[in-house]
């Protein structure tokens, strides 16, 4: 079967006509900007730096990113073409239902336990919602994925690793989704830097179905800044680039995240600690005798069920440690999800749970 991105596309979206900002229209050099009703004389933030940040931040940002996307491209090995950057992965997945999904007549399929924002952005843009349920491995039941599709399935959500199980999706059944998916096949690698499992965004060329989400928020430190990733076809990089606001990523957002990409060796020393932090409290964890389950991980965090996970995340939060209680969440009864911390943060969990008294 032939894909038609075409056929996927929501009519108003595809007949919309974008907004076109000051800094879309012009190209080129330019020493006066009168063009986008600007505060010309800076701003009353302090003036550091050779420019002062005043006279940085009194401008609108470039709409389209693309110092950091090209800076992204290097990193990656995809064209800067091929990349949209969102306020945070959830604006991009709610891009994904604006742009595909038709209110109160398409659906969409996730596979719980899962991310909580595919659900929630459903819920907001009136978009059904059809979950298939990981198999008891937290594996991706391909079969029921396949038969809960028809002709108004728009998309299928794969995150990979999974959150909160921390495990990665097999390979052969993502890439079986891929060729027999009626609609955009979304795999959402938030924690991918973690795994020793293989990133999607080279099978782009190959699968014109094929989103790809990565953030900035986990192994590069800026979950402040709030930048996600997309990666796709040009075609869908156009859609989302159509939609999306035009000014949606500040310039001091870019900045910043500019002078992160310049430190990728911190950036692997981190993920090689993070990785080594996780043995350790893996073998831990499955010494404490509450602890029914330690839950195989490919990203910076650790799955367990115990005894009473309510109880021990009682215990954890009145010794002054949060970590997220996953009990509601299908298939992760009495489980707790333990992000790495540092290794101080981390003695401090072990100190605690070997005192903890069921």
């Amino acid at each position: 079967m032939k894909f038609e991105l075409s056929s996927l596309v929501r009519g108003n979206i595809k007949n919309l006509k974008p907004y076109s900002s000051a800094r879309h229209e012009f190209t080129g050099k330019a020493s006066v900007f009168l063009d986008a009703n600007e505060n010309g004389y800076g701003s009353p933030l302090p003036a550091t730096g050779e420019e002062g940040l005043g006279a940085r931040f009194n401008r609108y940002p470039d709409p389209l990113q693309w110092q950091l996307k090209f800076q992204l491209a290097g990193i990656k090995g995809v064209p800067a073409e091929n990349i949209c950057i969102g306020n945070g992965s959830d604006e991009i997945i709610d891009l994904a239902y604006r742009i595909f999904c038709d209110p109160g007549k398409d659906n969409v399929i996730i596979c719980p336990p899962t991310y909580g924002m595919y659900a929630v952005n459903a819920e907001i843009n009136d978009v059904e919602i059809r979950k298939v349920n990981l198999t008891a491995a937290f594996q991706l039941d391909v079969e029921g994925i396949l038969q809960a599709t028809d002709n108004n399935t728009k998309l299928l959500f794969v995150c990979s690793p999974n959150n909160p199980t921390g495990n990665s999706m097999n390979r052969a059944d993502v890439q079986l989704l891929l060729n027999n998916f009626p609609g955009i096949v979304i795999i959402d690698e938030a924690y991918i830097n973690y795994s020793k499992q293989k990133t999607f965004i080279q099978e782009l060329t190959e699968y014109p179905n094929l989103i790809v989400i990565q953030t900035l928020s986990k192994a590069w430190g800026l979950a402040a800044l709030r930048l996600g990733l997309c990666y796709a076809s040009l075609d869908i990089i156009d859609l989302f680039n159509k939609v999306k606001p035009p000014y949606n990523i500040n310039e001091a957002s870019q900045q910043l995240a500019l002078e992160a990409l310049q430190n990728t060796e911190q950036v692997n020393e981190w993920i090689k600690e993070v990785v080594q932090q996780k043995e350790i409290l893996i073998n831990e964890f499955r010494d404490l005798s509450f602890v029914r389950t330690v839950y195989a991980s490919d990203a910076n965090f650790i799955l367990i069920r115990v005894d009473d996970a309510n109880l021990l995340y009682q215990y954890l939060a009145s010794n002054e440690i949060v970590v997220r209680n996953r009990s509601k969440e299908t298939g992760c009864q009495n489980c707790l999800r333990i992000s790495i911390g540092t290794p101080a943060e981390n003695k401090n969990l072990l100190s605690a749970l070997k005192k903890y008294i069921p």
